[in-house]
């Protein structure tokens, strides 16, 4: 197995935690009473249970990388999460960002902001 980062986000309850996920895509690997670890391919996520975690204050990230974001994004969408500005969950569209890769956001139900962005090298020939 090669080098890798895991990110560690919090889960306020692993069933809905596992229910949302598991809307596009995500399938369990591992559970136990404070541990939860999901897979979608490559893509691993870890979960905490923290009950007292309160989504309107997280402060948690995590960047997901994917070939297809756009496929991605539709997945998610599918399952019942929608653009808006303000809540949770939301998502926000794909689009070309300033560092020259497209990405778009995904909000989870606990507040945790998943930055879903495609992989390729940004294009840096304006930096030069």
């Amino acid at each position: 197995m090669t080098d890798h980062a895991v990110p560690n986000l919090p889960s306020r309850d692993f069933d809905d935690t596992i229910a949302f996920y598991g809307g596009f895509g995500f399938e369990l690997s591992y559970r136990d009473d404070g541990w939860l670890i999901l897979h979608r391919g490559e893509l691993q996520l870890e979960f905490f249970l923290f009950p007292e975690h309160v989504p309107a204050r997280s402060s948690f990230l995590c960047s997901i990388r994917v070939d297809d974001v756009d496929a991605l994004y539709r997945q998610i969408a599918q399952a019942g999460v929608i653009e808006r500005s303000t809540g949770f969950p939301r998502l926000h569209p794909v689009r070309a960002q300033p560092w020259g890769q497209r990405a778009g956001f995904l909000v989870d139900r606990e507040g945790t902001q998943l930055h879903l962005i495609e992989n390729g090298s940004p294009d840096r020939s304006e930096s030069r």
